[in-house]
This record gives C-alpha cells, structure tokens and sequence, in this order.
C-alpha cells in the first residue's frame, strides 16, 4: 500500500510539470507572450496551488475516506487540463480580440488565472491529501509531509525529462493531457484495488471511475477524438481564418492561415510571413536603404526572417555574390517550401543563398567570413529571445563581423502619430546601446517601423536620395518593381534631427544581455496601447535603482531591530516568512537563470523543462539530506540554510561575470548548458532543504500535520507567486538578473536576522 501511495505522489509531480509546461505553451500562442508572460504565468500557478493545498486541501483532509478523496481530486485534475486546454485556446474569440492583436498585461494575467483555476487548485490540494494518506499508510507522521514532498518532486523531474524529450516533438497539447490523464488513473487504480473489498461502496465507485477514466481515453485516443478535439479546437481558436496547418517545434508554434492564395505564417501567435505577397514598403525599405548606402555589397548576413520577401530584394543587386541566411526553426524553412511560392522557390533555391538552421549570434561567434552588410530581421526586442539581437554584447559581436565599411541593419516601432514616452525610451535606448559600440548610427524613421544603420564607416551618414537614385541606375534598378519614390522620402535631411528631438529625454541606458531594458521599454510601449491604465506603474517601475533597494534594505532591517526591541515576549516563529522568502528567493533564482540561458542561447523553450527539471532535482535532493539529517540541531540548520540561501543570492552575480569572456568561445557553448543546470540544481538545493526543517520546526509548535503542510507548502508557493510576478516583470529587466539577486539576497538576510532574533529571545516554542 506504501508503494502505490508513493507512485501516486510520483505521478502528482510528474502530471503537475507536464501539465504546466503544456498551459504555459498554450497561452504564450494564444497571448503572443514573451519571458515575462511566463513569469505571471508560474506566479498566477504557485498561488492558486497555495489556495489548493491550504482551503480545499484542509477541508477534504478532514473528511473521512482520505483516499478515495486524494483519488477524486487526481481524477479531477485529470478531467480538467484538457478543459483548460480548450478554454485557452477559445480565449481570443470569447474576449473578442481578433486574430493577430495583442492583449495587454491585465488579460493576460486575467485569463491566465481564470484558466489554470481549476488544475492548479486541484494540484495544490493533491499535496496536502498526499501527506495524510502518506502518513495514514506509514504510520508516520512527522516525516511524511517531507517524504512527499520529496516523490512529489522526483516526479516533477521526470516530468520535465519526459516533456523535453518525448512530449513537445511528438505530441501535441491534447494528446499530452490525454496521456497525463491515463497514467493518473493507473496511479489511483493502485492505490484503491486493494482496498476493493474493504472500503465500502464509496471507494468501489471511485475506483470504478477510474478504471473507466483510463478505458474511456484509451479508446477515445484509439479513436480519433483526441485529434477531433484538438483540430475543432485549433479551428476555434482561429476563427474566421482558414488554417492549413498547426505545428509545434521545440523553438515554437509555427500556424498558417490562407487567403485568396495568400499565405501567413504566425510564430507562436505573431505575423511572421507572408507570401506570395509580403509586406512591400517595409522590405523594400529595409533592404535597399543599406544595400546602396555600402558602395558594394556583396557578402550579406541576414539573422532571422529572410525567407519571403527579404532574400528576394537582396538577390536584385547583381553584385551580390552570397547570402548568408540564419534561421534558427528548420520547420519555418520546411513549410516555406511545402507551400511554395514562385517568389520563395526562386530565393531558397538560388545558389548564392545558403541557410543555415542555428541560433544567428552561434553563426556569427562561428564565422570566419567579414560582410559588408548584416540584416537582422526582427522587428524590435519583444522578448529575451529577439532582445539578442539588441544589446550591447551582440552589436560588438556584429562590429568584429563586418568590413571596415560594413552596414548592420535593424528595425524598432516607430510612428509619427502616436510618439509616445514608452516609443522614445525603446528608441532612444537601443540608439544609444549602438552609439556605445558603432562611430555612426544613422536614424531612419518611418510609420509604424524605424530602422537604424550602424557602421565605423561615414557611408551610413552619406547616404541621400541623390546618392540612393545615381546608385540606383548604376546597380540596374531603376526599372525594378519597387517605387523608388517612397524609399526616397525616408532619406529626408529633415528626418534625422527630428528622431534627434524625438529621444531627447528618453532613456540613456544600455540594453545587455544580462540587463534586458529593451525588453521592459518593449513591454511597456505595447502595454501603453493595449492597457493605458498600466502606464503610470511602468513610469515607477523604470525609476526603480539599485540604490533604491539598499535603502529599502536598511530600513527593513532597522525595522526588524526595533520591532524586537519592544518585543521580548510572544510572537510568532518567523517560520513561514522564512519559508516564504526562499520561495520567493527559488522562484526569482528560477527565472534569472531560465533569462539568463536564453539570453545566452536564444532557444530555451526546448530546455525549459529540463531547467525546470534541474531546479526541482535539486529541491528533492535538498529536501532528502535535510528530512534524514537527525542528528543536527533543527534550528541551527535551518538558520544555516537560510544564511546559504542569502550566499547564493549573491555569489550568482560573480557567476554571471566570470562567464561572460566564456560566450565568445562556441566550442564552450555547448557545455555551459550543463554550467546553467548545475547552478538551478543548486539553487533547488538549497531552497529544497530548508522545507522539511520548516515542517519539522513546526508542528513542534502546532502539532496538526495537515494544517502545517497547507500553511508552509502555501508559503513557499506565495512566496514564488511574488518572486513570478516582481522578479519577472521589475527586477529582472530594471536591476538586470546580477541586481535582482542581490536584492534577493538582501531580502534574505533581513528575515534571516528577524528569525535569529526571535529564536534567541525564545520566541520558538
């Protein structure tokens, strides 16, 4: 019986990180979201499981029938994440936000919590129901909160094996809930066969739903309905549009809609492509502006987006000997050539044109080749992944990588009609990062889309429409299908002292790998047209110093000095604050390093639930040490944990500086990867440990398990619902991932001095 409460503990963990994962990806399609959508997404997930394992968990706990309870709520669970799974996908349509248009933060946030409502309240209350049947077939009871702490975790470990591997390259969504809600039921059939005959009919019938929770989604699988469902639901979620094809890779989710024979292709929610036709003045632009302003262009890198459209301007220039295409999804390029086009069979198959599926910095740290004009076709740094291609470390890496006249090329939003304060901080930001590194950088604005021209070189300066129409007829163009025309206003003298008072008193800052501003400026120009009521907070946020924090530190700390001053009798523990601050601590460690590997590596999607993995391994490990270390004093090592976790905090910084010479070597980028894995194993480590001491220390002072394990396990996930939200979306992109640790670990420190106050005043009972 042991053995079977402990599989289904396991198959909580496994069910619950498979399952987040697979929301998580949904919702970023649905909501086009970026890292730090995933930050309000985890956050609005650890705090409804809180609820879970605190309010529905306490009061089913108390019921008699814990078991049959414990396989109710799993089966529940099981029933409800392809519903969630649905309900994600109609949430465009049901809100009535077209295809296409972005939602803001509030719907976001709203929706994500409306949808992981039910599977992460239920998931929650599994943990606290898992103790008592745990320690109903132990006998034990002060070690069995820990001990399924410790198989809840394994099993999330497994799951994020599982999903890296096996379920996000060949299955989708409702085929991932579906295998979830069969191995869930085989969990509950062990645990409730053998009480078959002695539990009563209640206990038959639940072990009766089981069974036919797993026959009924065997056959329906077997069946088709899986499918059924899962295409009716991709059809909903593109109302209105005729969807020819829906695929996730391991970079992403790649759909097509066609009309009229015009074919767009969405990358995980966003417009990406579009052929046979693309977007004409935008390429044209971006193309050619560059192309005439270098005297000769003939090696062309373009990182990203040149497939439909960009390639085929590029190939007009006769001088033009080769073309360097990096696209990271070799599932773009593929379905680029199964609904080909004249003009994408033409580019991809010219033999000047060489794709190359790897990350665009990895191709140029690799290269061996100097360019004389570098594209990078990525419309602005909306999330970690594009912000790449705009810090300081790349333009420096792209400086080395062209001729001495050389061009880099790069587009930001712009408009004339709606130049807000959030447009010109992104602007100004990502104008200055490239002034930092480049001797000219020369502004073209333009409607709805600005590009800037770097370069050592005065070519990028020289560049007129006198200059852009001789080179024309020299090159042979005069007579091609652009308009010259509309290229030729963007060259306008008066342009670029207008951009000049356009950033005047914007942000000065450097967008960095480890300090992504251009994220932050990006997210708050969009959430300016999308949730205006937000604006006023991002204007705080952005003012937000690392010497704010040290103040806000002091004063913490002097409150905690006086408040004990007056306080010699009483009070609590501080042992759920401590808990809550390493969950906090865990969580915002979580997510400095998950933006850290992709800043790093561009792709982290495909490893985020092996990351996620090395995290929890570390927590069970760190959970396993401390529930069996007997022999040292509780409170020493508790208060020793807690000092650790402050260590780590910052030591994680000094990490991030040492490594930073390593991210020009690629023969050491491969293995860096294992570097990021081991420091989230560590970081689970420590956070991991200090949860059975919590427990221990506990119910020394209350003595109901239950109550205990919903109060500290919904601390600790608390605590990461405000390391999700304050980490993810102010920290991290403000302070840059060095200063949020720091503050981290100021944080700690603060409660860590609270805590040995109150135990040295014999506040502990």
């Amino acid at each position: 019986m042991n053995k079977a409460c402990i599989l289904a503990v396991f198959c909580i963990g496994f069910s619950g990180l498979a399952a987040q994962m697979t929301l998580i990806r949904e919702l970023l399609i649905v909501f086009s979201g970026n890292e730090l959508t995933i930050g309000i997404i985890l956050a609005n997930w650890l705090v409804l499981e809180a609820a879970g394992c605190f309010i529905p968990g306490r009061l089913l706990g108390r019921r008699t029938g814990v078991a049959a309870a414990f396989a109710w709520v799993v089966i529940l669970f099981s029933v409800a994440l392809p519903v969630c799974i649905y309900l994600t996908r109609l949430a465009k349509p049901l809100l009535g936000i077209s295809v296409g248009e972005e939602a803001g933060f509030p719907v976001i946030m709203l929706v994500s919590f409306a949808t992981l409502l039910s599977v992460s309240v239920l998931h929650g209350a599994s943990f606290t129901l898992g103790c008592r049947v745990n320690a109903l077939f132990s006998g034990s009871t002060d070690s069995s909160i820990s001990r399924v702490y410790i198989w809840e975790t394994v099993g999330t470990l497994a799951g994020g094996v599982v999903w890296t591997f096996l379920m996000i390259p060949f299955l989708h969504s409702f085929q991932t809930a579906a295998l979830l809600a069969m191995i869930n039921a085989i969990a509950c059939l062990a645990l409730l066969i053998p009480m078959w005959l002695w539990q009563g009919a209640a206990r038959r019938m639940t072990t009766a739903l089981a069974g036919l929770l797993l026959g009924g989604i065997g056959c329906a699988w077997l069946l088709g309905a899986v499918e059924y469902v899962h295409q009716r639901s991709v059809q909903a979620q593109w109302e209105g549009q005729r969807v020819v094809h829906y695929e996730n890779s391991v970079f992403g989710n790649v759909c097509i809609v066609e009309s009229s024979g015009q074919y767009i292709f969405f990358l995980d929610g966003s417009p990406s492509i579009s052929i046979p036709v693309p977007d004409i003045g935008q390429v044209e632009a971006f193309v050619h502006i560059p192309l005439l302003a270098h005297c000769r262009s003939e090696n062309i890198l373009v990182l990203s987006g040149g497939a439909g459209g960009v390639i085929n301007e590029i190939l007009m220039h006769k001088s033009v000997g080769r073309v360097d295409y990096a696209e990271l999804d070799p599932l773009i390029i593929e379905l680029v050539k199964e609904f080909k086009t004249p003009l994408t069979e033409a580019e991809l198959a010219d033999s000047r044109v060489t794709v190359s599926h790897v990350d665009g910095r990895l191709f140029l740290r690799e290269a061996t080749l100097d360019y004389d004009v570098i594209l990078v076709g990525l419309p602005g740094p909306d999330d970690l992944q594009t912000n790449r291609f705009f810090t300081r470390e790349f333009f420096l890496l792209a400086a080395r990588r062209l001729r001495e006249d050389g061009i880099l090329a790069v587009r930001l939003p712009g408009s004339f009609t709606y130049a807000n304060k959030e447009l010109r901080n992104l602007n100004s930001c990502i104008f200055h990062t490239m002034q930092s590194v480049f001797q000219h950088v020369r502004p073209i604005p333009g409607e709805g889309e600005n590009l800037l021209l770097a370069s050592h070189s005065e070519v990028v300066a020289a560049i007129d429409a006198s200059l852009f129409a001789e080179r024309l007829e020299q090159r042979e163009l005069s007579d091609s299908a652009f308009i010259p025309w509309h290229i030729e206003q963007k060259l306008n003298p008066g342009w670029e002292p207008w951009f000049a008072d356009f950033i005047a008193g914007g942000s000065e800052q450097h967008n960095r790998d480890f300090q992504p501003l251009g994220v932050f400026y990006s997210v708050a120009y969009w959430s300016s047209l999308l949730s205006p009521s937000l604006r006023p907070w991002f204007a705080r946020f952005q003012r937000l110093r690392m010497t704010h924090v040290l103040a806000a530190s002091a004063a913490g700390l002097g409150l905690v000095l006086v408040l004990r001053g007056f306080r010699r009798r009483g009070g609590g523990s501080g042992i759920p604050l401590c808990t809550a601050t390493t969950g906090f601590a865990g969580m915002v460690f979580d997510l400095t390093l998950l933006f850290a590997f992709q800043s790093v590596y561009g792709y982290v999607f495909s490893w985020i639930g092996l990351l996620v993995a090395g995290f929890m391994t570390g927590s069970a490990c760190g959970a396993l040490l401390t529930n069996s270390a007997r022999s040292v004093n509780d409170r020493t090592l508790f208060r020793a944990i807690d000092l650790a976790v402050a260590g780590f905090a910052f030591i994680l910084p000094l990490v991030f500086f040492l490594l930073q010479p390593y991210l020009e070597i690629p023969s050491a980028l491969p293995y860096l990867r294992w570097l990021f894995l081991l420091a989230l194993f560590v970081a689970g480590l420590l956070t991991g440990a200090q949860y059975p001491l919590a427990n221990r220390l506990y119910l020394k002072r209350d003595g109901r398990y239950a109550r205990t394990a919903g109060l500290l396990y919904g601390a600790d996930l608390l605590g990461g619902w405000v390391g999700g939200m304050a980490g993810g979306i102010v920290l991290l992109p403000i302070l840059g991932l060095p200063g949020a640790c720091v503050a981290v670990g100021l944080a700690k420190l603060i409660v860590f001095t609270n805590f040995s106050l109150a135990v040295g005043e014999g506040c502990e009972r």
